[in-house]
């Protein structure tokens, strides 16, 4: 099940980048936590942890994403490269559904390292990167399989439970939303997106799958499978791709709005007719009423 014309589908997508696109209509997004901060070191590790944490209700990702920044102190960035085990109490009673600081503190400490070593995530993740492969998928693979075997090297060759979620590698088949998500922010550069990081080609990036980009992808008919897999993700972009090669992600953040902003949840409702989407959902055989 794939779209059979792109070009018609590239107009209603531009139109909602267009509407949707916006620095002022980021919130409630995670990305949100990027902004608050201006110097570049504070912004990605800021970003980092919000896209780690983007699971669950939009409200309670906010939440615990400033709670958790708030006990970093004004500087996340010298938090995690001076990060100690006056740091790990301090993280102790931070909890985020299944996340706790304990994660939390596992991964800080990895970030440390990375920070010491490579002065950045950034530096870190092109460490793995190699712009000849047809997609980001090798390079995260590469990003979280080191971290974890940095880790399991330093606790009897195992990764605990709440690490390896943090660190979700497509090896396990995982869709890599949250990790995709970051690079997102941190490789394309516009209105929303931050562009940090320059020596990642937009074009090789994924789209970060959830429940409501899953929903509306298979509305618009760009996948067929039943699960968001990393297949399923694979072949979501690989529709993107066909309608902008240069920038397949382009459009992740206007319709991720639709499904978070408007409450788009598959059934119709009376905000429907107002959707440029409407049209698609028409076209179902399984829409409810």
């Amino acid at each position: 099940m794939t779209i059979g014309r792109p070009e018609i589908l590239k107009d209603v997508l531009e139109k909602l980048h267009r509407r949707y696109n916006r620095r002022r209509l980021i919130a409630p997004d995670p990305l949100q936590f990027v902004y608050k901060y201006a110097d570049t070191r504070d912004m990605e590790i800021a970003g980092f942890l919000a896209a780690d944490l983007a699971y669950g209700r939009v409200g309670q990702i906010e939440k615990s994403v400033t709670q958790l920044l708030g006990l970093m102190g004004e500087n996340p960035y010298c938090f995690v490269r001076n990060f100690n085990d006056a740091g790990r109490r301090r993280l102790r009673g931070f909890k985020h559904r299944f996340t706790t600081g304990e994660d939390i503190s596992d991964l800080l400490e990895l970030l440390r390292w990375v920070l010491c070593r490579h002065e950045s995530i950034e530096g870190f993740f092109l460490a793995g990167y190699d712009p000849e492969e047809a997609n980001i998928i090798g390079a995260l693979s590469r990003f979280c399989g080191s971290l974890s075997e940095m880790y399991a090297s330093e606790h009897n060759g195992r990764v605990s439970r709440g690490l390896m979620y943090l660190l979700a590698s497509p090896d396990r088949g995982s869709a890599c939303k949250r990790l995709n998500l970051f690079l997102r922010w941190m490789v394309r550069s516009d209105q929303v997106d931050a562009g940090l990081w320059k020596s990642v080609d937009k074009g090789k990036l994924v789209v970060p799958v959830d429940v409501h980009m899953g929903r509306l992808c298979r509305i618009l008919r760009l996948y067929s499978r039943e699960t968001a897999s990393l297949a399923a993700a694979l072949e979501i972009t690989a529709s993107f791709r066909r309608i902008n090669p240069q920038d397949p992600v382009k459009y992740d953040f206007a319709l991720s709005r639709i499904g978070i902003v408007e409450e788009c949840t598959g059934r119709r409702h009376s905000r429907c007719e107002m959707c440029d989407l409407f049209g698609y959902c028409l076209e179902r055989t399984d829409w409810k009423k």
